[in-house]
């Protein structure tokens, strides 16, 4: 018989899926815990990194014969002390693993829990070193990292002979994150900031980095948060008369900044670490673009989502891959015999040494009438 712990995950978890979760007579589910923001100001982040890996989830369990893998996910509004309460939760809870976590500060609080207990930590949906050094065993990253996506950014901006650079960063790890990045890429080329920035995390007050900002006259402004803030600053800035550019990370939220942004929009930098969904010559944006069809329903088709699914859909092959029954440790072993495979031309690559499965990035272009260009 189920005892009531159990019984209790076995219920949640087919509420969570939506139908598609109810457990198997012989089979519960494995359930993935997540802690995300689904509220407030980087609510859309948590969202659509979700929406995706649902899609993919659900589709998985309908077919016979599967054991379901199904996702808890528990709102932490992007705060790191309600998300370390949410991972306490989730641990005792005893999920299957720790999955699609969104934002450095939050992942930051959560990391020390997992590492302690040993329950696999994957793919969280920030790019900060602080995650990936030291190397810990049961922590998986999907994405490359802001020191990549940085990079990027410096040698895209120089080329261009645009050499004066400011920085609008968050006031918290991830921020910092971010600008040590940038700080890093300058330095190889011997140049530093010409200005630096912030505005606190979950909040939209950014007159004074404006000020500070646009009084340095650079020729761009690499921003490193959340959609919200960043949307305000580009507005903002533009009327304080700055006519450079604007170069955000991945991690901004690009659908969520170009709904945000309107026609304002036009011109926007952003970097991204998976390929592009619009682009149908891609053989991965081609199956989300059908599953998302299949599926029915209004989920948005966008660059979170779409990371969402690949990071589900990497999840599941570890779980192939998997030496024997599931386990915390047989999904370790699974994830670490991922080499150089392809999931839809997208290269994904662990070894016993290494947890970072890509380090693809590219850079894309927001348009006035909310499309994105790579």
């Amino acid at each position: 018989m189920l005892n009531r712990r159990r019984f209790s995950l076995a219920a949640g978890a087919a509420a969570t899926l939506g139908g598609f979760g109810i457990a198997r007579a012989q089979d519960t589910p494995l359930v993935l815990g997540q802690s995300a923001p689904f509220t407030g100001p980087a609510a859309q982040l948590g969202i659509q990194f979700n929406q995706g890996a649902k899609l993919f989830l659900d589709q998985y369990n309908a077919q016979p014969g599967r054991r379901n893998v199904v996702i808890k996910n528990l709102d932490d509004g992007y705060e790191p002390d309600r998300c370390a309460a949410n991972t306490q939760k989730l641990i005792e809870e005893d999920v299957f693993a720790l999955f699609g976590y969104v934002g450095t500060p939050t992942s930051l609080a959560a990391l020390p829990l997992a590492v302690k207990d040993k329950v696999p930590f994957v793919a969280p949906f920030t790019g900060a070193m602080s995650l990936r050094e030291p190397f810990q065993k049961n922590v998986f990253h999907l994405r490359a990292s802001y020191n990549d996506e940085t990079a990027l950014m410096v040698k895209q901006l120089t080329h261009l002979g645009l050499k004066k650079i400011a920085v609008f960063y968050q006031n918290d790890a991830y921020g910092k994150a971010g600008l040590d990045g940038v700080t890093l890429a300058l330095a190889e080329q011997q140049l530093k900031p010409v200005a630096l920035a912030t505005v606190e995390r979950n909040s939209a007050d950014v007159a004074q980095a404006v000020k500070s900002i646009v009084a340095a006259r650079p020729d761009a402004v690499v921003q490193v948060g959340a959609y919200k803030a960043c949307a305000t600053f580009i507005r903002e800035a533009r009327k304080a008369g700055f006519g450079g550019t604007f170069f955000n990370l991945s991690f901004v939220g690009t659908q969520a900044l170009a709904d945000e942004l309107g026609k304002d929009a036009a011109g926007v930098m952003i970097t991204q670490v998976v390929p592009s969904p619009y682009n149908q010559a891609n053989a991965l944006a081609r199956e989300f673009a059908e599953a998302a069809r299949k599926a029915g329903g209004t989920m948005g088709i966008n660059f979170s989502s779409m990371e969402g699914y690949l990071a589900a859909k990497v999840l599941v092959e570890g779980l192939r891959k998997a030496p024997g029954k599931p386990t915390r440790e047989s999904i370790v072993a699974g994830l670490e015999s991922i080499d150089r495979q392809q999931f839809g031309g997208f290269e994904v690559s662990f070894s016993a040494k290494n947890h970072v499965g890509s380090k693809f990035v590219e850079l894309s272009m927001l348009t006035g009438d909310g499309r994105v260009r790579t």
